[in-house]
């Protein structure tokens, strides 16, 4: 089969096509013929050398992915060969990913595309991670509440706008922060009830204008950095604070004056450990709750690559001018 592959550390143009040996789904696993994929920023940290977790060398990149089941390994019941499916299942230590003709995944790690869905089956590639990374932050580890006032920065990132649309659903008020005039018109339409231009407008000034000086009860920082400094200020007293960038230094003298939780969300450990892998089809059952509902969507860039342009597909999202999520069809 063919497959999009990197043999060396570096930037974009690392990439190169070769023809590798088409695998053969083990017990528990499924072969999917690939679809889509879309590109998330971890692929370019793996790409760069900057983590630690990619696949051997020649290493096949991307865990989000949708297709059609080809063959299904001894064991598994879920799934039967023609079923449309969608789910981050690889790209990491261990697991080639999606940038292939086929892909072997764990059936755990997987849902199907159920004929109420209206999403085409090639869109749902741009959900699976954010998703998963959004929800496990919200639920599973802030514990959202109905009627709370959260506050979700980058509102029209690819973690921040599965973000909004998760806690709109659960029934939140959400904040959220903003660049442009165009973005936050898409961040209304994902359902974010108040908006923060964070160029203009300090944390001191949103937390007074917003909550009355006291901060957010919840916050969501998806970008890390000095990011994280602000999100720490805009958290209330003995508020949660969630963040998927923590590779930074960070004085945290605030935080423990506050009395804040940090919790930190790293999506590929289940697959870099196997910790957590029975989870996953909890999870994902979540995902496609809301797909069925019409309560969620992808915001896709209007730029959308095939698999051989990989490489311009990376420099787009570094160059920090892509929005929502980068869809890659094979």
């Amino acid at each position: 089969m063919k497959a999009m592959v990197i043999e060396a550390f570096g930037g974009p143009d690392v990439f190169v096509e070769r023809e590798v040996e088409t695998p053969e789904p083990a017990a528990g696993q499924v072969r999917i013929k690939v679809v889509a994929s879309s590109v998330n920023p971890i692929e370019t940290k793996i790409r760069s050398g900057l983590v630690k977790a990619g696949p051997a060398m020649p290493a096949i990149l991307n865990g989000d992915v949708a297709g059609i089941v080809d063959k299904v390994g001894a064991g598994v019941t879920s799934f039967s060969a023609g079923d449309e499916v969608f789910g981050c299942a690889g790209g990491t230590k261990g697991w080639p990913g999606a940038l292939a003709d086929f892909m072997i995944a764990d059936a755990r790690l997987l849902a199907k595309r159920t004929s109420s869905m209206t999403l085409p089956l090639a869109e749902c590639a741009a959900l699976p991670l954010v998703f998963l990374t959004a929800w496990s932050a919200l639920v599973e580890r802030a514990n959202i509440q109905a009627g709370e006032h959260v506050l979700i920065h980058a509102g029209t990132g690819g973690v921040g706008h599965a973000a909004i649309q998760i806690a709109k659903h659960l029934g939140a008020r959400v904040a959220t922060t903003v660049s442009t005039h165009e973005k936050a018109e898409m961040a209304k339409k994902l359902g974010a009830d108040d908006i923060i231009f964070y160029h203009d407008e300090s944390v001191d000034a949103y937390k007074q204008r917003l909550t009355g000086g006291q901060g957010f009860s919840l916050v969501f920082d998806t970008v890390g950095r000095e990011n994280l400094d602000r999100a720490i200020e805009a958290t209330a007293i003995s508020g949660r604070l969630c963040s998927i960038n923590t590779r930074s230094t960070h004085d945290l003298s605030l935080m423990h004056a506050k009395g804040l939780t940090l919790h930190v969300i790293f999506r590929s450990i289940p697959l870099l450990h196997g910790i957590g892998m029975d989870n996953q089809p909890r999870l994902l059952s979540a995902l496609s709750e809301m797909l069925e509902a019409g309560a969620i969507r992808p915001l896709l860039d209007p730029k959308r690559f095939s698999f051989a342009r990989i490489a311009e597909a990376h420099r787009h999202i570094e160059s920090g001018r892509a929005v929502g999520k980068i869809l890659l069809e094979r």
